[in-house]
């Protein structure tokens, strides 16, 4: 008689445990966490809480799929010959199979970071609820909706614009001012060209001058 044994994994420690408080969500009744919320019970749980509720679901789910009853028929020559060998082979085949599909799991939400994404999202869902503002709806004309979509980005690059347009007259400024500085240099250093020319000039007029003195002008 064949040996009729299924195991039931654990899910894996690194889906966050505290998905295990919410209330079981059965496929034919979904329970929507707003109607509970309304109904006075607990706050909506977070997103984050319910997509690792879902994910342990369904990985348990997908493990129950993989039951010995199924593995021992498919393998079922082996399964003849020595019982107790598939079954290790099937805990052992389970284990890394659930451990796997975890690591995967992990790897996409570390990939798309899906923490943070789905905290902001209850984080605009909690302030929303805050705001007692009418929701923006659609007026009918398609210019009036997209000139109210797009004008704060073009306000926010005007803005951004003037800041850049700033910056650079005030860089030009400053690079107007070392040029006048270098032009005051230059032109001192121009002037005192000038002067040393001047001087030497009358220095060489003076020595020509002494050199076409006649002879006897030095004479006692």
């Amino acid at each position: 008689m064949e040996k009729n044994t299924e195991t039931k994994p654990i899910i894996a420690t690194n889906i966050d445990s505290s998905a295990m408080d919410l209330t079981c969500m059965t496929e034919e009744q979904p329970v929507s966490t707003s109607s509970r919320h309304s109904e006075g019970g607990e706050p909506p749980a977070g997103r984050l809480k319910l997509f690792n509720k879902v994910m342990e679901r369904s990985l348990n789910k997908y493990i129950d799929d993989a039951s010995f009853q199924r593995f021992a028929k498919t393998f079922h020559p082996f399964y003849k010959r020595n019982p107790q060998v598939m079954e290790d082979i099937h805990k052992q085949f389970v284990s890394d199979l659930q451990r796997t599909i975890q690591e995967d799991i992990t790897k996409l939400m570390e990939e798309g970071e899906l923490k943070c994404k789905l905290d902001e999202l209850d984080k605009l869902e909690r302030a929303e609820k805050d705001n007692k503002e009418p929701a923006w709806r659609p007026s009918g004309v398609p210019e009036e909706d997209l000139c109210d979509f797009v004008m704060p980005y073009y306000l926010k690059y005007e803005a951004h614009l003037q800041k850049e347009i700033k910056k650079i007259q005030a860089e030009n400024a400053a690079l107007a001012k070392r040029v006048q500085s270098g032009r005051d240099a230059i032109a001192s250093t121009e002037l005192g060209i000038t002067a040393a020319v001047d001087k030497w000039k009358e220095s060489v007029k003076e020595s020509e001058k002494l050199l076409a003195c006649p002879a006897d002008t030095f004479d006692v």
